[in-house]
């Protein structure tokens, strides 16, 4: 095997339009509190019909490769995990890499919906480690507000759009691995508790099964995640979980037990981003130094396909 790898820089963007509860109470029957007290959001930013997913995922690799200090040309591999490209080919990973003028990076898109950054993170780690790609681009993207259906409340309350972004490259000789071992499995009997099904596609999930399901089945193995790190929770200085719910987020954090992590809350004003959450999240928590250079930070994402991937990674 070769070096380990290392996150060295993260970027996020999202687009300019604000939904607000107060602007969806006049679409839908539900109002601020009915949302606050469920879900916890308070705001969701909604891209245009002319922002396609992939311009979204090109600003926030664009801002991650300029906090790298790199070029588009140091790139060689491309990974966007996203659901929500409506075109089959050329995929989002192309997208973004003609978009950016990288030349000729190996191009793949992971679909895990909401944990689709974290397998796309270990596809990158494991791609440096066996010495196919030297610097890689991952990419968290997901335009959620075309696949919901605006007049369900029970999930056009939830949606947000965005993208976040995170550069890979290996770590130097003698130097500690930036990404721990990932643990990733799914269920996929209950897949269909989650769905983006459908002409045209649509999104819609079982709520309560998925709730019992993350608050109930995932501590154990978001604790086994950082057993593979050689860590103990209470070792982690964040915990950026997919931003789902704040109700299974709070729960969730709690019964891991990283008593002295901050805990990403950022679904509070950017919704549910599915591919696009934990990257954004963790990218927020730096550009505001919330978290610091070597700390050990929990990612972990679940969701879609009932399926979850979580790793322990070193803030950049």
């Amino acid at each position: 095997m070769h070096q380990g790898s290392r996150i060295t820089a993260v970027g996020h963007y999202q687009p300019a339009g604000i939904l607000t509860n107060e602007d969806l109470a006049g679409m839908v029957d539900t109002s601020d509190e009915w949302i606050r007290s469920r879900v916890g959001i308070r705001s969701r930013r909604i891209a245009g019909p002319d922002e396609p997913v992939d311009e979204l995922a090109g600003h926030a690799a664009a801002k991650a490769l300029a906090a790298a200090g790199l070029t588009p040309a140091d790139v060689d591999l491309v990974v966007v995990a996203t659901s929500t490209a409506i075109d089959r080919s050329p995929n989002t990973a192309a997208r973004v890499a003609a978009r950016l003028g990288i030349p000729g990076p190996a191009a793949l898109d992971v679909n895990v919906v909401c944990a689709g950054f974290t397998h796309a993170l270990a596809t990158a780690d494991h791609a440096v480690q066996a010495g196919s790609a030297s610097r890689a681009l991952v990419i968290g993207a997901d335009k959620m507000s075309e696949v919901t259906d605006w007049t369900d409340r029970t999930t056009c309350v939830l949606v947000g759009d965005g993208a976040g972004a995170a550069v890979v490259e290996a770590a130097a000789p003698g130097e500690q691995a930036g990404i721990g071992p990932v643990l990733w499995g799914s269920v996929p009997e209950m897949g269909n508790a989650v769905r983006i099904e459908g002409t045209p596609p649509r999104f819609a999930q079982e709520g309560q099964s998925v709730y019992r399901w993350a608050t109930t089945r995932l501590p154990a193995i978001a604790r086994r995640a950082c057993e593979r790190s050689g860590l103990e929770p209470a070792d982690l200085a964040a915990v950026v979980l997919h931003q789902a719910n704040l109700r299974i987020i709070e729960p969730l954090a709690a019964k891991i037990g990283a008593v002295n992590a901050v805990v990403a809350r950022d679904v509070v004003e950017s919704g549910n981003t599915s591919a696009a959450s934990i990257p954004l999240a963790l990218s927020k928590l730096v550009e505001r130094g919330e978290i610091t250079a070597g700390d050990p930070v929990l990612l972990f994402g679940f969701g879609g396909n009932l399926s979850y991937a979580g790793q322990v990674v070193r803030c950049p």
